[in-house]
């Protein structure tokens, strides 16, 4: 995107506001009641209920009215909105990795990776999960809180960047309230889509209530899988270069080319209920219940076609949650007592093709005769099969959280927030690699077809006590002080590999598919502690007990006392915040912070990479909030400096799977700025972040605790910048509203504007794959409210722009590239009742 198409999207929202502001003021029109500006915005950032405009952090939020005027609806259409956040994207929707303000090194949505560096609250309980987001359907929320920077005082391990919390509505006892809505909308060049959605409050007497929310959520394909095919190595026939002959196994897609290939259901619930226990303790408990189910592929790959892709088998996800939450809060004396425990339960299945393994290392053997010879890929006769792989995929995910915490009583010069923490998160992981009609000998041990498999027992452990007190120094000056102490462990026990002919005690060959004598079951330990490959060879050999359910025998652990454990990383820290806020009158008010927050370490697959350790992010922050014109108008932000310690650094590594290592330090600079102002009809909201990002030191290929490189060479000198995140993203709505018989009649114009960012840290992988280009879209609306009904005209991607959200190869030797891009335009219509 060039930077003419920059002016041209922001031109069109400054003409758009000049050109309806004028007969704005010269109606007499109701003042638009737009949570914007007026009435205050309440948060709870702090843990205490505040206006937004006294709370010394860097948040954005967006209030009930302000998603429903968006039309927003999941991850992807709020974090538009939000300037400081940005995401990495694997191709379908709740695979996206969230980051904010910089703090993003890159493919960190493995499984068995990093844990996230931005937490993800619903209500009081965290819903954060490694390997995609959890991505709530939005709908009847009270708000989205955006907090930029560390929140590791009061949010814990992974709030090391920043805080999103989605606050819903609360049942309410003040009378009966519903509200239905609906939305029919068609994709360019694709498919229908559209959501029907509905709320419905009941009191239950004087002192309980019943809320309950229903959606289900058509959101239509644009990609088509066209046709195409792939034809390997033959392995004997080589042209004058020494480069294999494409003369061997052709195949096609023709079973699995399809229009709009790409379509997303998501259906579920929500379901709360409040009892007032007396005047001064309340009991919540609420469930949520979502599916999501995908088909075909959210990436088209350019070499084909404009939103098209190549891919020789179906690709699908299902992804269901299911959380229940109890929150009880009242008082002892006059503090306030909250209790928040949740507990999550995800599962999610995936298939995916990965016929791009297969012709990227037949392409990458070619010397050797490709697949075909260098590889075993044969059936239980020993005749060379058709390569072709899919990845068959699920993750069982558990997380329980426990939070007790005391707040003094808010009006009082010297005040505090804390309490105690506990969370177990589990991950129960599957990653089998399967090739049709592999036979039995070359594949994993006990599973003819799988080529390689990952079956592990991932388990995190957080404990945590914390506080802060703020005292107020003199009657416009505050001091506040925080720590959370912390302690993790967290355990990874398991297999992966590949597989091991049986045969001759472990001696015959091929001993796979990939002739592999590195990786898989020749690295089990064996019923007397020791490894295959140690006695290999011997007759008689078992293999110890335990591990995990559905894996051939165990590689990834610790036998000790004839036993099995998994491997461990545990360690302890600490990590505060500290703020002085000075609020010369009620209109300004201006702040200083100093805070760290932090990520825990982990474990590597691969022994010889051993574990990984924490990383660290110290921040330097001045802000300032204020209100103008007699609360008509809010300019808001803030000024930053961070330092990225030891970050984590994920990549594909041997064998195409994940390693992580810690790399270099970063520094990030930049600043938030959040503007909004309410002029009778018309409203307006502006925002945006400036985000400078680089790593300090060199990225060495190999480790390197120096990062000289002196032995092996550098994939990013000092300088380079780090990824995912563009220099400058915006965002901006201009609303304009005027009475029309007895209605509101309303035009909406909503623009959005992001940079370019490299897709990979690494520059030989970045030039591979190209980076993110910059690009800006529109929305429009108009419609018009009356007291029980609404209806809503809208085009979303008014100029059908191809904006990158991410690029990604699909293993470490693969050359064709990626690109999710925002959905093409769309056009629709939104109906809604209330009462």
């Amino acid at each position: 995107m060039t930077k003419r198409h920059f002016r041209g999207t922001f031109a069109a929202l400054v003409t758009s506001t000049a050109l309806i502001a004028c007969p704005a003021f010269a109606q007499n029109a109701p003042a638009a009641d737009d949570t914007a500006v007026n009435p205050d915005i309440v948060v709870t950032a702090q843990k205490r209920s505040e206006s937004l405009q006294n709370v010394p952090i860097s948040i954005q939020a967006l209030g009930t009215k302000k998603l429903d005027e968006l039309g927003v609806s999941n991850f992807n259409t709020y974090s538009q909105q939000l300037p400081s956040v940005s995401a990495q994207s694997g191709g379908t929707p709740g695979t996206n990795v969230i980051y904010m303000r910089g703090v993003a090194s890159g493919g960190d949505g493995n499984h068995s990776g990093s844990l996230p560096s931005v937490g993800v609250y619903l209500d009081e309980q965290p819903v954060t999960t490694i390997g995609g987001n959890l991505d709530v359907h939005v709908y009847d929320i009270a708000r989205i809180e955006s907090l930029s920077g560390p929140q590791g005082t009061l949010y814990g391990a992974s709030s090391e960047a920043g805080t999103i919390r989605i606050i819903t509505n609360k049942p309410s006892t003040k009378g009966i309230d519903w509200r239905f809505d609906a939305e029919g909308n068609t994709v360019e060049g694709g498919g229908q889509g559209g959501k029907l959605e509905g709320m419905f409050n009941l009191p239950l007497g004087n002192r309980a209530a019943l809320r309950v929310t229903g959606f289900y959520q058509r959101d239509a394909g644009y990609m088509d899988n066209v046709a195409g095919t792939r034809t390997f190595c033959g392995g004997v026939n080589f042209d004058i270069n020494g480069n294999c002959i494409k003369d061997g196994i052709s195949v096609n897609n023709a079973a699995f080319v399809k229009q709009d290939a790409n379509f997303t259901d998501t259906y579920g619930g929500r379901a709360a209920l409040m009892v007032e226990l007396d005047d001064n303790w309340t009991v919540t408990p609420a469930v949520m219940y979502q599916e999501t189910k995908s088909r075909g592929s959210y990436a088209y790959d350019p070499s084909v076609g404009d939103l098209q892709y190549q891919h020789f088998f179906e690709d699908s996800r299902n992804d269901h949650f299911v959380q229940a939450a109890l929150t009880i809060e009242g008082k002892v004396g006059n503090w306030d007592v909250t209790y928040a425990a949740a507990y999550l339960d995800r599962k999610d299945r995936s298939v995916s093709d990965y016929t791009d393994y297969a012709e990227a290392y037949d392409n990458y053997y070619q010397s050797v005769g490709g697949l075909a010879y260098y590889f075993a890929y044969v059936d239980g006769s020993g005749n060379t099969v058709d390569p072709r792989q899919k990845v068959v995929g699920s993750d069982h995910f558990k997380k329980f959280s426990q939070e007790l915490r005391f707040a003094s009583p808010s009006d009082e010069p010297v005040r505090f927030v804390g309490g105690a923490f506990y969370q177990y998160q589990s991950n129960d992981i599957h990653q089998d690699y399967q090739v049709n009609n592999l036979g039995p000998q070359v594949s994993v041990n006990g599973l003819p077809g799988t080529l390689w498999l990952t079956q592990q027992h991932r388990v995190d452990r957080d404990y945590a006590m914390f506080g802060e007190v703020s005292f107020d120094l003199a009657p416009t000056v505050t001091a506040t002080i925080g720590g959370r102490a912390f302690y993790y462990n967290n355990d990874l026990i398991g297999f992966f590999g590949f597989g091991r002919n049986p045969g001759g005690n472990y001696t015959d060959s091929p001993p796979n598919g990939a002739y592999s004598s590195r990786t898989g079951v020749i690295q089990c330990f064996t019923s007397t502690g020791q490894r295959l490959t140690d006695v290999v060879g011997s007759p008689g050999i078992t293999f110890a007990s335990g591990g995990v359910d559905g894996s051939p025998c165990t590689n990834l652990g610790v036998f000790s006392n004839g036993q099995l454990s998994p491997v461990s990383a545990k360690d302890h820290g600490f990590t505060y915040r500290a703020n002085l806020t000075w609020k010369p009158n009620r209109d300004l008010l201006f702040y200083a912070t100093a805070s760290r927050g932090f990520r825990p370490g982990g474990i590597n697959r691969r022994g010889d990479f051993g574990a990984y350790q924490p990383d660290y992010l110290q921040n330097y922050e001045l802000g300032f909030k204020t209100t103008w014109a007699d609360g008509k108008v809010r300019i808001n932000g803030a000024i930053y400096q961070q330092d990225w310690k030891d970050f984590q650094f994920s990549y594909l590594g041997p064998n195409s799977f994940t390693v992580i290592v810690n790399g270099p330090d970063a520094r990030i600079k930049g600043f938030d700025l959040d503007m909004a102002g309410n002029f009778g009809p018309l409203s307006i909201n502006l925002a945006g972040a400036y985000t400078d990002a680089k790593i300090q030191q060199n990225l060495c290929h190999a480790i390197d605790p120096t990062f000289t490189c002196a032995s092996s060479s550098i994939d990013a000198p000092a300088g380079t910048r780090l990824p995912i995140t563009p220099k400058w993203k915006m965002s901006g709505t201009v609303r304009y509203t005027v009475p029309v018989g007895g209605a509101k009649g309303f035009m909406q114009l909503n623009g959005l504007y992001q940079s370019s960012a490299p897709s990979d840290l690494r520059v030989a992988n970045n030039a591979l794959q190209g980076e993110l280009q910059s690009f800006s879209s529109l929305n429009f609306s108009l419609g018009a409210d009356w007291d029980k009904f609404n209806i809503e005209l809208f085009v979303s991607n008014l100029t059908d722009e191809r904006g990158d959200l991410s690029r990604f190869v699909q293993c470490g030797q693969c050359t064709r590239v990626y690109i999710v891009p925002i959905q093409p335009r769309t056009f629709g219509v939104r109906l809604g009742a209330k009462y």
